[in-house]
């Protein structure tokens, strides 16, 4: 697997998630014009990112909601997750460990499924999920403290049948990059802070985008622009 990464762990912040994005692009040149190159960006944080590798890129954008299946009283463990792919995936080993039944995983699964559709209608305007079968898939996002809901959005991904499918992120602790590593094919990582405290402290400005402003992210990103043939 590919791991493009940046050890230094002191002195570099991003201005803001677009310069982030910026960044990357630049070492994603290498899919430029290719027909079949799709960037996904999991709102809200990740969209800014997602829109400067599109656009640099001449790819198509859409936004990829992942929606954690959580567990009561532990913050940071998801059971499973929900995306736009439309089925959950569930990690029957942590719902074995904890006693948890199926009454209460489905219970869970319906909730997360009613406000997965909410920002499904807000965000994809009634534009269906991309074809990914055979495609070279980009995941984008500002950051990852874990790397769990970017794990499960490779997953959803590689089973709606991406070939390659590419995590794309300014910062993330090691631990987060190898766990990514594990199932991607590639990471590119800008940053590996062995201490990340937050991804908002690696950058100046971090405000988190508005719906309105994701939405005229995602309509100015060119979704239906015309490419070229590689």
């Amino acid at each position: 697997m590919g791991n493009h990464t940046n050890n230094e762990t002191n002195g570099f912040v991003f201005q803001d998630r677009s310069e982030a994005g910026y960044l990357l692009a630049n070492r994603l040149k290498a899919y430029t014009n290719l027909r079949d190159v799709e960037v996904l960006a999991l709102p809200r944080g990740g969209v800014p990112i997602g829109a400067e590798i599109a656009r640099a890129l001449n790819a198509p954008l859409f936004p990829f909601i992942v929606r954690k299946l959580g567990v009561p009283g532990h913050k940071e463990l998801a059971m499973g997750a929900i995306t736009n792919s439309g089925r959950p995936l569930v990690n029957r080993t942590v719902t074995r460990k904890l006693g948890l039944s199926d009454r209460f995983v489905d219970t869970v699964i319906r909730r997360e499924t009613k406000r997965l559709l909410r920002a499904q209608n807000l965000y994809c305007a009634g534009r269906p999920m991309p074809l990914l079968e055979g495609k070279i898939v980009i995941l984008a996002d500002d950051g990852a403290s874990t790397g769990s809901s970017l794990s499960l959005a490779v997953q959803a991904v590689q089973e709606l049948g991406a070939a390659y499918v590419i995590v794309a992120l300014p910062v993330a602790p090691p631990y987060a990059v190898s766990q990514l590593n594990k199932i991607a094919n590639e990471v590119l990582c800008l940053m590996q802070p062995r201490k990340l405290v937050t991804v908002s402290r690696w950058y100046h400005e971090f405000p988190m985008p508005t719906d309105r402003e994701i939405c005229q992210m995602l309509d100015g990103a060119g979704i239906q622009m015309p490419r070229k043939s590689a």
